[in-house]
């Protein structure tokens, strides 16, 4: 091993990418669990609030991502999002925004995008000069990002009441500095259905599966002295569909008050994880989610989700789940979404839990 990996405080470095690149780009046309991860983590302070139990709920420009079917409860002619969070205290950056708008009264369109990015990561590859010195300005900084754009288009269906359907063409851009980079595209399709106070959802994601093609800068993604990791090759990573099926309920409680309760159930079909039901053709997460609602300007929001089997310290298996809380406020078409989502589901070295604050501002326009 090189003497510079014995520099500890500097190994911030372009070996993380090294690392990551042949999970990610190996020489191989596989199917990887957690492929195209960034685009599962969420968007939305009201959904990421609720547990992310917005597949049979989603009804303004976010329905885009949580099922496009949505964008046709659409309760204004325009809507925007922005969202923007930061995950592990602040290394990872997590910004989304969207646009919806109604074609007419049996359709309607919008876009979205997604970034996912690391940003001023230190390439000390070539810190120690020929001479053996350290050497500072010999330091480069790059990102790693992740970005998508999706582009979505809903309708409703023949003469069946509450019936609306959506989909999703999407292009995935993955960017590893000047070292590698993947270019995706996948199809998306939702169908909602609202009878009464219930509403039905069901999302199925990249159902054509999703193909990223990696393309490696070999000159540039050379391993330090000493280093044996092989340079990975041009490849390509295929995404297996993920379905959801929501189901919620709108329920008119005393006073001026609401109550919108919802469970989400999302199969995974790329192996066996650690989720409540669990096998080899198909794993099951459930989630839940609840908002209380005063005169439709006030929102309180509560849920539940990533229930998983962890190793406690005492050695015994325990099972742990992922809560979240959020506030909302809606005035004059302008509303402000605040969620507080718990990344960490165990204690790690006697720390505290790592917590994830969203903060999302939506506007529809009349």
């Amino acid at each position: 091993m090189s003497h510079v990996f014995r520099i500890a405080p500097l190994l911030l470095g372009v070996s993380g990418a090294l690392a990551l690149a042949p999970h990610m780009a190996s020489a191989q046309d596989s199917t990887p669990k957690y492929s195209n991860e960034f685009l599962n983590i969420g968007v939305g302070g009201r959904a990421l609030g609720m547990g992310k139990t917005q597949v049979s709920l989603a009804q303004d420009a976010t329905a885009g991502y949580w099922n496009p079917a949505g964008l046709l409860s659409q309760r204004t002619k325009y809507d925007a999002v922005l969202m923007h969070s930061e995950l592990f205290s602040g290394i990872v950056k997590n910004d989304y925004a969207a646009f919806s708008m109604p074609l007419d009264d049996q359709s309607a369109i919008g876009i979205s995008a997604v970034r996912l990015g690391v940003d001023d990561i230190a390439d000390t590859r070539d810190l120690i000069n020929e001479y053996g010195y350290i050497q500072y300005d010999r330091i480069r900084y790059f990102s790693v990002a992740d970005y998508a754009v999706m582009l979505s288009y809903a309708r409703r269906i023949g003469n069946i009441e509450g019936l609306k359907v959506g989909a999703n063409a999407k292009v995935i851009y993955r960017n590893i500095g000047e070292f590698a980079n993947a270019w995706g595209f996948g199809i998306d399709a939702g169908v909602q259905y609202d009878k009464g106070s219930w509403r039905l959802g069901l999302m199925a994601r990249d159902i054509t599966t999703t193909v990223n093609a990696w393309s490696i800068n070999s000159e540039r993604l050379r391993p330090v002295a000493g280093d044996s990791t092989d340079i990975p090759a041009n490849s390509t990573e295929i995404t297996l569909p993920r379905f959801v099926l929501g189901v919620g309920r709108l329920i008119q409680l005393p006073g001026e008050f609401t109550a919108l309760a919802a469970i989400d159930l999302e199969m995974t079909t790329d192996g066996q994880r650690n989720t409540l039901i669990s096998s080899k053709a198909v794993s099951i997460d459930p989630r839940a989610g609840l908002e209380i609602g005063y005169k439709n300007l006030v929102f309180l929001r509560g849920g539940v989700s990533n229930i998983q089997q962890v190793k406690a310290f005492t050695g015994s298996d325990e099972w742990k789940v992922q809560p979240s809380l959020g506030v909302g406020v809606a005035l004059s078409g302008l509303r402000l979404d605040v969620a507080l989502s718990q990344l960490a589901i165990e204690k790690l070295g006697g720390r505290s839990q790592t917590n994830n604050i969203i903060v999302s501002l939506g506007y529809g326009i009349k």
